[in-house]
């Protein structure tokens, strides 16, 4: 009988409402302090939000001449690997040139009819 004493005990206690207590606006003590953080977390994070629109400013053009130069040549890219999964991360090379390798555990590529394997 003892052992069922304690979690009828928890149970109602845990059952019954509790209020927060009111601050004379309408908002509990809880509210108010959530409220109260999260102002302070804006009022820290506006510098870095403006630093950020610097940078839109300063690389938005760059990116929308990227986008522009490079979209299609991606586009057709994407549409031609079937699984990205098989390749190594891209490796710039000193010369400029950008190769994607495919990696040595990877399944044995095999050309669709047509395709050249070079």
């Amino acid at each position: 009988m003892k052992h069922l004493l304690i979690p009828v005990t928890l149970v109602a206690a845990l059952a019954t409402p509790s209020f927060a207590q009111d601050d004379g606006d309408g908002l509990s003590l809880m509210e108010r302090g959530a409220r109260m953080f999260m102002e302070g977390i804006m009022k820290e994070m506006e510098p870095a939000i403006d630093d950020l629109g610097g940078l839109v400013d300063e690389f938005g053009p760059a990116m929308r001449g990227f986008a522009q130069e490079m979209g299609p040549a991606l586009r057709d890219l994407m549409q031609q690997v079937e699984d990205w999964s098989v390749y190594d991360a891209p490796e710039i090379l000193p010369n400029g040139d950008i190769i994607i390798r495919r990696k040595p555990d990877a399944p044995e590529y095999v050309p669709k009819d047509g395709e050249i394997d070079i």
